[in-house]
Formats: structure tokens, C-alpha cells, sequence
């Protein structure tokens, strides 16, 4: 058998099922269920590797310290920001991501959205529960051939996102100052270079991007003010890349005629200004889940931290050319 080392599933799972059978011959997969990185801190010296989900905000310096062992720290998910990149770079931990698992399931659901708020779904269930059965309710839903969808991100879900769209007849462009040269032609759409230009055209916005420096509160204030009058926000990525009070200024102002989140600055949601707010459709954080896209998030987080632990290079290691050099 080989040497038999210890993972660290630091959060969210309740049971190792699908990472056993993965993980089983070589590691022993120890549980953390921790909400915070102060509650790992009895489990970390064993650690060889370590499984993060999203329920920990923020694994940093305090815990790379204290995990001499730790090879690498693989983020369940496409968002790597709740770990602190730069103190595992200084301990020589490699940090990975999952960028590739939920692509299908997050462009579902900006599309379920998107014809949720223009169809105007939740007002006309609400209404036939009180006791109306009218078409008024739909007054002032537009057609949604020949409007335009802005994407701010176009990488994988983007992607998917901007296909499933030409096919309702959107038109769509994209901001994306990272992708390269030629995707809009690869993909039939048109690409703008400025966020403010994408705002400015787009009937419905939905974010694709990461969350980092460069895109918190991407939608702020100002930003918000340049999208065109009665433009509808969705979000499927990353809470903060939205100012929430800018944008609940701008739904009470008219501004926007609406919003569909699935996820907030802060989670749980215990904002009843954003639970309770008329023109803002909520899922809770629900996204990226379908029965086979959790089976696979999961999977090929263990076969990440197996490769990890086999000495074998990762395949989508964030930091891996740093390694070393500190």
C-alpha cells in the first residue's frame, strides 16, 4: 500500500463518500465541518492536504502556520478568494481551484433568471395565489429577440451563458479584458473594451467574472448610474462584485427595473432590505448545484488533491509558478 496520508476536509461536507472512494488507498480523510479557520486549528498539524468549500470566509497565514505537512489546498469551486493565495506561496502550499465542474448548471441558471424577471414569473405566481387570474400582470413584459444581454466575464460559464442566449435571439456582448484575441468571432457575439460601453447598450446585465481587487463592487454607484434606464442585473458569480446599497438605491429609485441573486455580499442573507425587497428575485447560493455537477465538483476535487499528494503536477493550480521562489 502506499504511504498513507491525511486530507483535511475543512468545511461543508458531513460525509467523505464520493472522496474515499477516490482517496481511500493512499489517505484518511479527516472531517472538519469548521465555519472558521479557528476551528481547524487541532486538525491542521496532521494535514498533508486540505479540501476548502465555502462555508470558511478566509484561510490564511493562521493556518498555513500551523500545517508544516500541507502540500496543497484545493478550493471545491471556481472562486479561490477565501484563501489567502500568498500565505500558502510563502509555506510552499500549492492552491487549486475547480474552474470546469459547474459550467452547464450556472449558465442554466442566469438564463432561469433572465426569463424569470422579463417574463415577469414570480408576480404572476403571487397573483394567481391571491385570487386573480388576469393577463394584466405581464403588462410591460418586453420581446426578447433583438435586446441585448452584456456579459461581464466570458470564460467557461460566460460562454455558456452567451450561447444559450443567441439562441432565445439576444443579442450578445461581452467584457472580458482577459480573454483572448478572436473568442467573439469564435463564438458569434461582439465584444466590447470598456465596462461602461457594455452597460450603457445592455437590457440585461449578468456577471461572469472572478471575485479579486479588480471586481469588488464592480457594480457600484457609479457604475450602476451608466446602465441604461429599466436594465435588469444578474448575478450567479460572486456577492461583493455588487455594491448592495447602490443597488437597492437603484431599484427604489426606478432606475433598475429589477435583479436576480443567487449570490449576496454577506451569507446567509440577513439583510430583509434585499430578502424582502419586491423587484429582486433570490436563489440561495443554489447555482452551481445539479445532482451529477455536485458529484463531479466533488470528484474531481479529490483527484486534484491525489495528484497533489502523488507528487504528480495539478491541473489547475493557481500559484504553482511561485512555488519556490519565496
Amino acid at each position: 500500500m502506499s504511504e498513507q496520508f491525511t486530507v483535511l476536509v475543512a468545511d461543508f461536507l458531513e460525509e467523505t463518500a464520493i472522496e474515499s472512494r477516490i482517496l481511500g488507498d493512499i489517505a484518511r480523510l479527516v472531517i472538519g465541518r469548521a465555519t472558521d479557520e479557528s476551528e481547524l486549528g487541532a486538525l491542521l498539524p496532521q494535514a498533508d492536504a486540505i479540501m476548502v468549500f465555502h462555508d470558511i470566509s478566509r484561510l490564511g497565514e493562521a493556518s498555513f502556520s500551523q500545517a508544516p505537512r500541507c502540500r496543497g489546498v484545493v478550493r471545491a469551486g471556481v472562486g479561490y478568494n477565501n484563501i489567502d493565495v500568498e500565505a500558502a506561496t510563502r509555506h510552499g502550499v500549492v492552491v487549486c481551484n475547480v474552474p470546469d465542474y459547474g459550467t452547464e448548471e450556472v449558465a442554466d441558471h442566469a438564463i432561469m433568471f433572465l426569463l424569470a424577471l422579463v417574463r415577469r414569473l414570480v408576480p404572476c405566481h403571487l397573483t394567481i395565489r391571491s385570487g386573480t387570474w388576469h393577463y394584466e400582470t405581464a403588462l410591460g413584459t418586453p420581446r426578447l429577440r433583438g435586446k441585448t444581454l452584456g456579459l461581464v466575464g466570458c470564460g467557461r460559464i460566460g460562454t455558456a451563458t452567451a450561447l444559450r442566449a443567441k439562441a432565445l435571439g439576444l443579442d450578445v456582448v461581452f467584457f472580458d479584458p482577459f480573454l483572448r484575441q478572436g473568442m467573439d468571432k469564435a463564438l458569434g457575439i461582439r465584444r466590447v473594451y470598456q465596462l461602461d460601453e457594455l452597460l450603457e447598450q445592455s437590457h440585461f446585465i449578468s456577471l461572469h467574472c472572478y471575485l479579486d481587487e479588480t471586481t469588488h463592487h464592480l457594480l457600484s454607484a457609479r457604475t450602476i448610474a451608466r446602465m441604461r434606464p429599466g436594465a435588469f442585473l444578474i448575478n450567479t458569480a460572486r456577492g461583493p462584485i455588487i455594491d448592495e446599497n447602490a443597488l437597492l438605491r437603484a431599484l427604489d429609485s426606478g432606475h433598475l427595473a429589477g435583479a436576480a441573486l443567487d449570490v449576496v455580499e454577506r451569507e446567509p442573507l440577513d439583510d430583509p432590505r434585499i430578502s424582502q425587497h419586491p423587484r429582486i428575485l433570490l436563489t440561495p447560493h443554489t447555482a452551481f448545484y445539479s445532482v451529477e455537477g455536485f458529484v463531479e465538483l466533488r470528484s474531481k476535487t479529490a483527484e486534484e488533491v491525489r495528484r497533489i499528494l502523488l507528487g504528480e503536477p495539478p491541473r489547475n493550480a493557481v500559484n504553482r509558478a511561485h512555488i519556490g521562489a519565496n
